[in-house]
C-alpha cells in the first residue's frame, strides 16, 4: 500500500475545496498520522479522496479513476484502471439465470422501476437476471440493433455488479442529467460479479464503448457503438 500512500500525498493539495472543508481536514490529519494508524484507515482514506476529487475536479478530467490506486467503485460497477487481462476464449455466458422476458413482465420481477430511452423507442429484447430466492431478479436489461446495443439497470444500492478493467484517457468523468457519469471511449474487459461478490470469469467479454450513471437510486450502463455525445442524448431521454 506504500504507492496508495504516497499518491494519496500527492493528492492532498487538491483537498482545499470550500464545500467539504470539515471531510478535507480529516482526511488530512489521517494523511499525517503514523504509519500504523494509516495502514489502518487506508480504504477509508481512499474512498474519503474518490469522493473529494468528485466534488472538487470538473467533470470531463481524463482518468481520474488513476486518483486512488487504479480502482475505482462507482454506481454499483468496480472499474480497474490496470492493464486489461486476456479473455477467455470462446463465446461468454449469459448472465445468472438470464432469461427474456416482456418488457411488463421484467418490471414485475426486478425493485427498481425499468425506465426506456425515448430517443431509441421500445426495446427489441428485454432480459432479465441474477434472480434470489424470492425470485426477484437482480439485473434488467433492454436491447436495441440486434444487440448490439444494450442497456443494463440495476439497484444502485447492491454490490458492484460489473467488473471493468479500463485505463488511459478513454476513461473520463461526464454528466447524465446534471449528475456525475462515467464515459469508457473504447472497447475494454467486462465480466460479472454475482450477489456473493465473486466475478463470473466465463461472463467475462469485450465490452464496447460505455456510459455508466446512476439516477434515482437506480444505476444504468449503456454499452454499443456509440459517441459520448450520443450515449449521453439517449441516456439523458431516459423515461
Amino acid at each position: 500500500m506504500d504507492d496508495l500512500e504516497r499518491e494519496l500525498r500527492d493528492l492532498a493539495g487538491w483537498l482545499d475545496t470550500p464545500p467539504t472543508p470539515d471531510v478535507t481536514a480529516r482526511v488530512r490529519a489521517r494523511l499525517a498520522a503514523p504509519a500504523a494508524r494509516r495502514r489502518r484507515w487506508r480504504y477509508w482514506l481512499a474512498a474519503a479522496v474518490a469522493a473529494l476529487l468528485v466534488a472538487a475536479l470538473p467533470p470531463g478530467r481524463a482518468a481520474l479513476a488513476d486518483a486512488v490506486a487504479g480502482l475505482l467503485r462507482f454506481s454499483g460497477i468496480v472499474i480497474g484502471t490496470s492493464p486489461a487481462p486476456v479473455l477467455p476464449s470462446g463465446t461468454p455466458s449469459p448472465l445468472p439465470s438470464q432469461r427474456p422476458v416482456a418488457l411488463d413482465e421484467a418490471q414485475r420481477q426486478v425493485r427498481f422501476p425499468i425506465r426506456v430511452p425515448v430517443k431509441l423507442g421500445p426495446p427489441e429484447r428485454v432480459l432479465v437476471a441474477d434472480a434470489d430466492g424470492a425470485g426477484s431478479y437482480r439485473v434488467a436489461t433492454l436491447l436495441y440493433r440486434g444487440g448490439t446495443l444494450r442497456v443494463d439497470a440495476f439497484d444502485g444500492r447492491l454490490d458492484p455488479v460489473f467488473q471493468k478493467q479500463a485505463a488511459g484517457p478513454d476513461v473520463e468523468w461526464s454528466q447524465v442529467n446534471g449528475d456525475f457519469a462515467i464515459w469508457i471511449g473504447r472497447p475494454h474487459a467486462l465480466a460479472y460479479v454475482d450477489r456473493g461478490g465473486t466475478v463470473r470469469v466465463e461472463t467475462a467479454r469485450l465490452a464496447a464503448a460505455t456510459l455508466i450513471w446512476q439516477e434515482a437510486g437506480v444505476s444504468y450502463r449503456l454499452e454499443g457503438d456509440l459517441t459520448k455525445e450520443e450515449a449521453i442524448e439517449i441516456a439523458d431521454s431516459m423515461r
